[in-house]
């Protein structure tokens, strides 16, 4: 006998929901896309040129199978597509040497075997002479970084579903998401009402209104991204690594796809929070480059201090700093991705085979449990 193809919607087809897409399209699945917008629009949580892709992790060492993963994913990808979306060269990671991040970077990846390199102060002045390191800081060379095209992927993903199969509803908002009598989904717009077997709800910002019973809040944040032209010589060339920084100083940087200037990008604890993602501001006011200008005089002088550029979009943040993904409490036809922190996109592609995994057989071999929308365990 001939299996029904299970009818999945994916509400939300950015950053992860493009990916959840491509991968529930490729294994079967009869795949219903809802996005307010369109593929690699600039109002969510994926603007901005450039994304950071690191193996070598900041945090929860339980992130390094998920990235081990996502590498094989985006490879993948790029084949099918036949899109360049990343270009491999490596990402610089700085901090505090005796910070508990760095420790535990050092130690998760000497434990882990992953392809790095410890420079002190006088090799990284010789080989990226464009960096300040502090006393009492280290670099860590992450030879696996590469820098993603963000914009570029997501479209790429979508594209893909789409031609094996996916319909995609662009420009259609979901109203609502509700569990069904007898079993599955109905997503409500203002098109009318569909009804599903398994729901993935991947909105991004807009996830506290659609889902507003999680268990587990999302804060919403407003960033700014700002480019800066190099005054004494060119930053990047001859592929020189994107790079971060952690505690204290919590910023990134990365090239521009015009090949001339560095995208600057701070954290949480620098932007305020978006009361309504519909009314985002996305005027940038003098006075909130004042930190972009202390940071660039004090670790990376190189850089003119004013900006050429400026963008504004939004990022969703959890109290643990770890994403949900899992099931939602007590709906087994209902899977959420969200929260990813600011760091998620480069696991993007690996969502989408977990998201997969969970929509279409109710569980995952992969490791996610600490990620669950209740807590640990609940996915």
């Amino acid at each position: 006998m001939r299996r029904i193809p299970k009818r999945v919607a994916v509400i939300g087809a950015g950053s992860m929901g493009s990916q959840v897409m491509w991968r529930l399209a490729a294994r079967g699945a009869e795949v219903i896309g809802y996005d307010r917008y369109a593929p690699g629009h600039d109002r969510g949580a994926a603007g901005g040129e450039t994304r950071i892709f690191r193996a070598v992790h900041l945090g929860d060492p339980g992130y390094i199978p998920l990235l081990r993963l996502a590498d094989r994913m985006w490879d993948r990808l790029q084949r099918e597509t036949g899109f360049s979306l990343r270009r491999r060269s490596g990402c610089l990671v700085m901090g505090e040497t005796e910070s508990a991040s760095m420790r535990l970077l050092l130690s998760a990846s000497t434990t882990h075997q992953l392809d790095h390199e410890v420079l002190d102060r006088e090799e990284l002045a010789r080989r990226y002479p464009q960096h300040r390191l502090p006393d009492g800081h280290t670099a860590v060379l992450d030879r696996q970084g590469s820098t993603i095209r963000p914009e570029a992927s997501i479209q790429a993903a979508a594209a893909r579903a789409e031609q094996l199969g996916a319909r995609l509803h662009r420009y259609t908002p979901v109203r609502e998401i509700a569990p069904a009598p007898g079993g599955g989904v109905h997503i409500v717009t203002d098109q009318g009402t569909d009804h599903v077997d398994t729901a993935v709800v991947t909105v991004g910002p807009w996830v506290n209104t659609l889902l507003p019973d999680l268990p587990r809040t999302v804060d919403i944040r407003r960033l700014i991204s700002s480019w800066h032209i190099p005054t004494r010589h060119d930053w990047f060339a001859g592929g020189a690594p994107a790079f971060v920084r952690s505690t204290p100083h919590d910023c990134y940087g990365l090239p521009s796809p015009d090949g001339i200037s560095v995208k600057l990008g701070l954290s949480l604890a620098r932007y305020l929070p978006v009361p309504d993602p519909e009314r985002l501001d996305r005027t940038v006011r003098p006075e909130e480059l004042a930190t972009f200008r202390e940071l660039i005089a004090e670790l990376m002088p190189d850089l003119n201090p004013d900006p050429i550029r400026l963008s504004v979009y939004m990022e969703g943040y959890t109290a643990s700093g770890n994403p949900l993904v899992g099931h939602v409490p007590g709906e087994d036809d209902i899977v959420v991705l969200a929260g990813f922190s600011g760091s998620g996109f480069k696991l993007s592609p690996a969502m989408g085979e977990i998201a997969a995994d969970l929509a279409l057989d109710g569980t995952t071999d992969h490791p996610v449990g600490f990620l669950a929308p209740a807590g640990a365990g609940a996915a």
